[in-house]
């Protein structure tokens, strides 16, 4: 099954893909984010996943980055003013509130840009890769994050340079030839995902994949926030994986690791993050290997990891809610 889906084939694409947008020239877009007094990154789902990640990759340069949900954004967000600068993320170009965050920052008057994929036209757009295939998003996250590193690199985050993206490249070529992941063991009821920092956000990507990949129920965590109560209803019916301890400087996420084993939890361990390469940047391979093992869950599951969204949820009207009013 794993070889028929248009999930697998596409995360087999991703190092390509970086490789060509590590060596593609931003600069005009990136020039309208310099001197911004304030950058905000917006997304849903995975896009507010790569949102977070990208204000990390520009607080590298010293500046102040914050990001949201779309929605959040959209209806609750501190009122947009001069010196601000806005970052949008949509695969689509369609998602509601995503188009509603974009219009508010063109009717304020302040500089933005977005990252799409083919076909959305905007002159303000990076057009990454073509329209995902699979409902489960691998390529056109991992593109958005290659694109923000290369906007955060033109500010200043001089980590983020084209060589050090071509590198990122290769790491996550490695990681999709030998992922190891075979030891990862299915769950009895559920897997949660914990890391610190960058690893914290991509345990939630990563658990989002598992979800919509296979159906199984799935919970990524910043480490701290397990320890704050997310821990407490889990078991030995249920996973840990824990995500780069060793990028932990505080040690928590192993020793969330040891407290698992000794409440009967099954615990797992992805590590040996790419020397060389920042741990921002070392989100993109792990990113990768958790795919590959939502694909892989989907496998065992008998589910099809192309088509995430099916019955009342693919209700059209849920989608358009929080759009722009024509």
């Amino acid at each position: 099954m794993t070889s028929r889906t248009a999930l697998h084939d596409v995360i087999h694409t991703q190092a390509d893909a970086i490789a060509r947008l590590a060596g593609a020239d931003f600069s005009g877009l990136a020039e309208r984010l310099v001197g911004a007094r304030r950058i905000v990154l917006i997304g849903t789902g995975t896009s507010r996943h790569a949102a977070a990640l990208g204000a990390m990759m520009f607080a590298r340069a010293g500046i102040d980055a914050r990001w949201s949900s779309a929605a959040g954004f959209a209806r609750w967000g501190a009122p947009l003013r001069d010196g601000d600068a806005m970052v949008v993320i949509t695969h689509t170009a369609e998602t509601a509130f995503a188009l509603t965050c974009r219009e508010q920052a063109l009717a304020a008057g302040i500089p933005v840009v977005s990252i799409t994929g083919h076909g959305s036209g905007w002159p303000d757009a990076v057009e990454t890769v073509e329209r995902e295939r699979s409902e489960t998003y691998t390529a056109s996250y991992t593109s958005a994050l290659t694109v923000l590193a290369s906007l955060a690199a033109h500010l200043g985050a001089e980590e983020f340079a084209p060589d050090a993206l071509r590198r990122t490249a290769e790491a996550v070529r490695a990681v999709v030839a030998e992922p190891g992941i075979d030891e990862v063991a299915f769950p009895a009821r559920s897997i949660a995902l914990i890391g610190a920092g960058p690893w914290g956000v991509t345990a939630r990507e990563g658990a989002l994949k598992i979800r919509e990949a296979s159906r199984t129920l799935a919970e990524g965590y910043e480490a701290e926030d397990y320890l704050h109560g997310s821990a407490v209803p889990f078991g030995s019916a249920d996973g840990l994986i824990l995500l780069e301890p060793a990028g932990d400087p505080d040690g928590l996420t192993a020793a969330l690791g040891e407290a698992a084993r000794q409440e009967g939890i099954t615990v797992h361990t992805l590590g040996g993050a790419p020397a060389g390469l920042s741990p921002l940047l070392a989100q993109l391979p792990m990113t990768a290997r958790l795919q590959l093992l939502a694909d892989r869950f989907a496998e065992i599951r008998r589910q099809d990891p192309d088509v995430a969204i099916v019955g009342a949820w693919a209700e059209k009207r849920l989608w358009t809610l929080g759009a722009p009013v024509a």
